[in-house]
């Protein structure tokens, strides 16, 4: 191997190094697996169609998938998960019985994660892929 080649084949070797290193750094999250583990462990929230995980966790904040938001209200998800609600008006018993048992869940997902010492507030972030997979198209702003 002449002196080119093998300097060459150092550098793209030391740059591949590098790039798998980072890669590596943003893909190991511990933190976050063990707060996600927390969610899927829990009895409650694993017999819920929509399993709330954890996706983020930096200075405290943990990032909890959700699926609404004010562009996607819940009636829209609730369609999804129980298909006999299609149709049905905002104040139907049932509709409101569905609506709570997801506001019960989501209060369920955030208490837990509260509840470990080492984060201090909860934010949530709409979960587009499972929207996407079930149909629902959502906007970006």
């Amino acid at each position: 191997m002449d002196r080119f080649t093998r300097i060459y084949s150092i550098v793209l070797g030391l740059i591949a190094i590098g790039l798998m290193g980072l890669w590596l750094k943003s893909a190991w999250q511990p933190a976050v697996w063990e707060l996600d583990e927390i969610l899927v462990e829990d009895s409650m929230l694993s017999s819920y169609p929509y399993q709330f995980r954890v996706r983020a966790f930096s200075d405290g904040v943990a990032t909890v998938s959700t699926p609404r938001s004010f562009d996607i209200p819940a009636i829209r998800f609730l369609e999804i998960i129980h298909p006999n609600l299609a149709n049905k008006a905002q104040d139907d018993p049932k509709m409101i019985a569905a609506q709570q048992e997801l506001i019960n869940h989501q209060k369920r997902a955030q208490g837990l994660i509260l509840a470990q010492p080492q984060v201090e507030r909860v934010d949530w972030q709409l979960d587009t892929q499972w929207l996407a997979d079930h149909g629902v198209q959502v906007g970006t702003r």
